[in-house]
């Protein structure tokens, strides 16, 4: 499978948040809120906004009132720089919403990790070194981050990581 544009979106916004103090499980839904976000966004794909108090899809259909009530209760807006997402507290970890969704890292490794197998970890790094190379300023901007960091590099690096898992599904 090739790793395309959405991967590099998420890997790279991922290894932003992480970067800038975000804890790895928080960041990898930072990251796929984002991927999202600018595909939707690409497609006009963008709807409603969900209220604080309705229509969050739970990563469990059976979830006891309490945490149910907890997770509404959470609901919030999360700023990373002079970007915004939705975001609620889920088993003590913050995670981000699109649409009626909540990005795990479970949704992570199905929509992204999977996509690199064995060699997710070393594409993480160089991502993760990508971003702390980078001026805080542009992390810190989400235009800044899109037009320098991740639009000059996102051919380059779906190209490169494509190569680097075929060739090692190859060997």
């Amino acid at each position: 499978m090739a790793v395309g544009r959405f991967q590099v979106m998420a890997l790279l916004q991922a290894a932003r948040a992480f970067v800038l103090g975000l804890p790895s499980e928080s960041a990898k839904s930072w990251g796929l809120n984002r991927a999202i976000f600018y595909a939707a966004a690409k497609r006009g794909l963008l709807g409603k906004r969900p209220s604080p108090a309705e229509g969050i899809k739970l990563p469990s259909l059976v979830m006891e009132e309490e945490k149910r009530r907890r997770l509404q209760e959470s609901f919030g807006i999360h700023h990373l720089g002079d970007e915004y997402a939705y975001s609620v507290v889920l088993d003590g970890k913050k995670l981000f919403v699109i649409g009626d969704e909540i990005q795990t890292e479970e949704r992570f490794g199905k929509q992204v990790e999977k996509r690199f197998g064995s060699l997710f970890t070393q594409a993480w790094e160089e991502a993760v070194e990508i971003c702390r190379k980078a001026d805080k300023g542009v992390l810190l901007s989400q235009r800044y981050f899109y037009e320098s960091l991740y639009k000059p590099q996102r051919d380059k690096l779906a190209q490169r990581w494509t190569q680097m898992v075929k060739e090692r599904s190859q060997s």
